[in-house]
């Protein structure tokens, strides 16, 4: 690689492997995934380019061969492809003799071995090159970039091959060692892309390594059922100095000579058209594209490989013969095998064997080959020489008629690709192809230089290896070919529509050209030769130029019965120095960081840090240098306020507010997690506060806002995943400011055991002293059997079931001795456990200080303010009774418990088996027994509730019972908290409503139950719940009754 102009370009970053598989899936664990939003940044180093590119030249080399899975070929593979050797001095056409002029046209190179020897000493151990031969097509390090693709190093026509779910890498592994041994040294893999038979590699020379990156390869299988990897595509994506994209795609299409062979094939290109993908490109300097590339989207394009178009509307065999004619004359006296066959075959049947107006002719009748030349028999004939002699007498290869050129001429308006590429079916979207002065590259015997196959096939020569290539400028220039006949149709059209063509038609006439239908279909040697570089605009806005040097086979070798192909190309591009563009890019963000910053607004954000020291944990040793929000201890249902100033410090107006965070895999999006909640202490700027969009606030120059943030964990879900350790009061906000700069906001707590939201299995295993003492610890055992089990049930439900009976028992009397004519509290159902009465505000207060002595194992009456009555007691400790039920995770009676209780239940309905109370209790009590701190959870809390629906409605005889009544108007001033009933019926109605009331409650909390969607049964196994409550509070009255 040649440097034009400028230092060499320092290393970029390292190309990223990108390995071949089949089938391949574009992406890379280890690509970013970041999209820049710096447009602003992006466009003006781009507007400064000029200062951070330099120019390159560089050569290129596309070669391309079907090896038929033949052993011995990966030892012509440096010969041929790398040393740029076995051509034929006469049989390679115009492209090698005008422009290389190191080698002698008049003969073959006496120090170079006959074709005669190479064929005899062939060998499946040793390359098939001639011994001493010369190289035609540059290679070696002139080269930078080496591109090889190959067809068949599998056997594809074999069944397994063919339909093996994954691809071999041994043959692929097999080549590489090959291609690696016949480069020079440093050279390194760029790119490597296997699909069964198809093996695409790339290799960069040293200097051009560093320049490469945003490699992409992937696979297209279009062959058996349409997708399998027995025909197809292998392709591969470079970017050559971060702004030069190139594309090489290997492919073989669909074999046979018939119509809808041919169909197939287009139909192969369209498929490998369409579904070639590429990963995004990654430009080095941290931005990527959102999204990956198709074929269509890169600057150069490369198509090659066998692509299997024939030559039609022409007799194969006749095909070959004639081509015979020509290859026949390289033999020489020293016949080789593949020579005597030659001469055998063509004198074994006199057939038309040349070409004229489309017609085939002998050539030995009119000026053929054999004739001699009309300047070579008459020295002395002065008349003018035709038009195929040079004005010394010799001949012009291009215009003799017997010459290799002529024939060549003749054969290629029938190519099929050709064909395809006019009538726009197939690679005609700006594909270019150089000219072809090289005989059909298939089929050979194998081991012959010219000898087209012999077998009983006969197979007709073909140019079925091709070697495509098109720029952006290429296909954009189609693109707007396609237009202009759009446009010219729909004028047409118009015009038609007007009536215009009438009188127009006959000047129409004078004009009516259409060059698919009137011009000559003659190949146009004269034009495809003509190939000048031209400047390409990159997709990066770069200029490039692209030149086409060599388009040959290499007709000399003999291990397969494809000849390869390549072509050389001269590259001009500009590359991106990394040092240079990193010092632009510094100096451009400088500049705009300045304009920026005299003209965007500035806030400064105080936390207020005055609570941060409050109740801290020992183990809380970095307080006083954390620069976040701190909350100190979090309680389970204790809500924590901390406050934040944000102050507009700037000259303008300063809009601001909270946006969505950054957040782990799994977490909830939002401005802030679940626990958390922020509050300005003005109205936001859209005047709709519960508006989900980002609630914004416009503070003026000097002006200030208070913000308050307040933790609240009071959702049992949330308590859990914080007791497992699952989840942590750590988060970070993000406050944006509107055309500035955004704020991150770190804040943190610690969490504070809680009793709540856990399983019995647990709480049963909770030493003395209370869930606190395990603090970031986890109870003994797993949870199953009886390792680390402290006691028979949780110590919490003992302590509040305990606490209601006697608080239970000291409010009735403390009420009795009140005296006042008012309607007590037990009048309502439910209470204490769902009706309550007094300041709400000092009942969660109280309940605060309940959860606080459960969690430390101290009692409530130690924990409480002793100015409080003892039914403000009794609600908050009835009420955390209930909550703390319902936090269980898996309840008192688990989902599995439950089942087995309601099936029973549900057979003795289907029977229409009434049972006794205590029946359906030993039933219960049974089940529940496989669980024994569950069964005796369960029996703590109905004997709770049994006592105290007996305090508030006794069942007595009217001669031994004093009751409570619900008529508080016929108490007496000696005892208003007793009164006498009016009888047994009235007093039994009144225990079962309580009873009814208290297991609606304690059912829903103490009972897991499955989801029911059916509303009929949800209503059933709602009742059945109630029901097994109600049996258990009935059993000390319900016998006698």
């Amino acid at each position: 690689m040649a440097h034009r102009s400028g230092n060499d370009g320092s290393p970029s970053p390292l190309i990223r492997a990108t390995p071949g598989a089949y089938p391949s899936t574009p992406g890379e664990s280890d690509a970013p995934t970041i999209v820049s939003t710096q447009l602003s940044l992006s466009q003006a180093v781009y507007q400064r380019r000029s200062e951070f590119t330099r120019s390159y030249t560089t050569k290129v080399k596309v070669g391309t061969w079907n090896v038929a899975s033949l052993s011995g070929t990966d030892k012509d593979i440096g010969g041929w492809f790398v040393d740029g050797k076995g051509l034929s001095d006469n049989l390679n056409g115009l492209a090698i003799d005008m422009k290389d002029d190191r080698r002698r046209r008049s003969g073959t190179n006496s120090s170079v071995e006959s074709i005669a020897s190479q064929e005899r000493r062939r060998s499946k151990k040793k390359s098939t090159i001639p011994e001493d031969d010369e190289a035609y097509v540059p290679g070696g390090e002139d080269i930078g970039l080496y591109v090889l693709g190959l067809q068949e190093i599998v056997d594809i026509s074999s069944a397994t091959e063919a339909l093996r779910p994954y691809t071999d890498p041994h043959p692929g592994k097999k080549w590489k060692k090959a291609v690696e041994r016949a480069l020079p040294k440093g050279y390194q893999l760029v790119a490597e892309q296997q699909l069964v038979g198809l093996y695409l590699v790339i290799y960069a020379s040293p200097a051009l390594v560093p320049q490469i990156s945003s490699v992409s390869t992937t696979s297209v299988g279009t062959g058996l059922m349409g997708y399998m990897g027995n025909k197809g595509a292998v392709t591969a994506r470079i970017v050559l100095g971060e702004t030069t994209r190139m594309v090489f795609i290997n492919s073989h299409l669909t074999a046979g000579v018939e119509k809808g062979n041919l169909e197939r094939r287009n139909w192969d290109a369209a498929q490998i058209v369409n579904k070639t993908k590429f990963d995004p490109v990654y430009d080095g300097s941290g931005v990527m594209e959102e999204f990956g590339e198709g074929l269509g989207d890169e600057n150069f394009a490369f198509w090659f490989g066998d692509l299997n178009y024939r030559l039609e509307s022409m007799p194969g065999d006749d095909v070959r013969r004639l081509l015979m004619l020509h290859t026949r004359n390289e033999y020489g006296k020293n016949q080789a095998a593949s020579g005597d066959k030659i001469e055998e075959e063509l004198a074994a049947q006199r057939s038309p064997v040349s070409i004229k107006d489309g017609r085939f002719i002998d050539p030995t009748t009119e000026n053929g080959l054999n004739s001699p030349s009309p300047a070579l028999n008459s020295s002395a004939d002065t008349s003018p020489s035709p038009s195929w002699l040079s004005n010394n007498g010799h001949f012009e290869p291009a215009t003799d008629p017997a010459s290799l050129q002529t024939t060549l001429s003749s054969l290629l308006p029938h190519d099929q690709l050709h064909a395809q590429m006019r009538e726009r079916k197939a690679f005609h979207d700006g594909w270019q192809e150089g000219p072809i002065d090289f005989l059909p590259t298939y089929k050979y015997d194998v081991g012959s230089v010219g000898m087209f196959d012999s077998s009983e096939k006969k197979r007709g020569p073909s140019w079925c290896d091709r070697i495509l290539y098109r720029s952006r400028r290429h296909k954009k220039d189609y693109e707007a070919k396609v237009r202009e006949e759009q446009e010219a149709e729909r004028a047409d059209a118009e015009m038609k529509a007007r009536g215009i063509d009438k009188e127009a038609e006959a000047e129409a006439v004078l004009f009516d050209y259409d060059p698919d239908i009137d011009a000559d279909n003659e190949y146009q040697e004269e034009e495809a030769s003509t190939i000048d570089p031209e400047i390409v605009e990159t997709k990066a806005g770069f200029e490039d130029k692209m030149h086409l040097d060599y388009y040959t086979s290499h007709q000399r070798v003999l291990s397969s019965d494809h000849k390869p192909l390549d072509a050389v190309f001269t590259l001009d591009y500009d590359a991106v120095d990394p040092q240079l563009k990193a010092r632009i890019h510094q100096e451009v963000a400088r500049e705009l960081d300045k304009a920026e910053n005299e003209g965007r607004p500035v806030v400064t954000v105080v936390i207020d840090h005055h609570h941060d020291h409050d109740e801290n944990l020992p183990d809380d040793v970095d307080c006083a240098t954390f620069e976040g929000v701190n909350f100190g201890h979090v309680k389970y249902n204790h809500p924590k306020t901390r406050n934040i100033t944000v102050a507009n410090t700037g000259r303008v107006p300063a809009t601001v507010g909270f946006v969505d965070r950054s957040i782990d895999q799994g977490q909830p999006i939002g401005v802030a997690p679940s626990w958390l909640s922020i509050k300005f202490d003005r109205r936001s700027d859209s005047q709709e506060p519960n508006n989900p969009v980002m609630q914004q606030y416009t503070l003026e120059p000097g002006d200030a806002a208070n913000v308050e943030l307040t933790v609240h964990v009071h959702d049992v879900s949330s308590v859990r995943r914080f007791n497992e350790g699952l989840e942590r009061i750590e988060d970070v906000l993000v406050l944006r400011i509107h055309n500035g700069r955004d704020y991150f906001l770190p804040m943190r707590g610690i969490w504070l055991q809680s009793s709540f939201g856990r399983s019995i299995d647990r709480l049963i295993r909770i030493p003395e002293g209370g869930i606190r003492r395990l603090q970031h610890q986890r109870p003994d055992g797993n949870g199953h059997g009886d390792e680390g089990v402290k006691w028979s049930a949780p110590r919490e439900i003992l302590r509040l079931t305990e606490t209601i009976e006697e608080l239970m028992e000291r409010t009735i009397a403390e009420w009795g001795m009140r005296g006042e004519g008012v309607k007590p509290p037990w009048d309502d159902l439910g209470w204490p456990f769902s009706v309550r009465t007094g300041d709400a505000k000092q009942r969660e207060t109280l309940k605060e200080r309940i959860r606080e002595g459960l969690d430390c194992q101290v009692e409530p009456h130690e924990i409480l303010p002793l100015e409080t009555t003892a039914l403000q007691r009794l609600e908050a400790v009835a009420e955390t009774l209930v909550d703390f039920l319902s936090s269980l995770e898996d309840g008192v009676i688990t989902e599995q418990l439950w089942t087995k209780i309601e099936k029973t239940m549900v057979d003795h309905e289907k029977s229409k088996t009434l049972l006794s109370g205590e029946d359906e209790r030993m039933q219960i009590l049974e089940i529940l027994s496989a669980s024994s701190p569950h069964s005796v959870s369960f029996t703590l809390i109905t004997f709770m509730l049994s006592r105290v629906a007996g305090e508030i409605q006794p069942i007595e005889p009217p001669s031994d019972r004093v009751g409570l009544s619900s008529d508080s108007n016929s108490r007496s001033s000696k005892d208003s908290g007793r009164l006498q009933h009016s009888g047994k019926d009235q007093d039994m109605a009144r225990r079962i409503e309580v009873e009814g009331a208290y297991a609606t409650i304690f059912a829903q909390a103490m009972i897991r139950a499955p989801v029911i969607t059916k509303d009929k049964e949800r209503k059933a196994s709602e009742g059945r719940r109630k029901h097994a409550i109600e049996t258990f509070l009935r059993s000390k009255w319900d016998e006698d009754t």
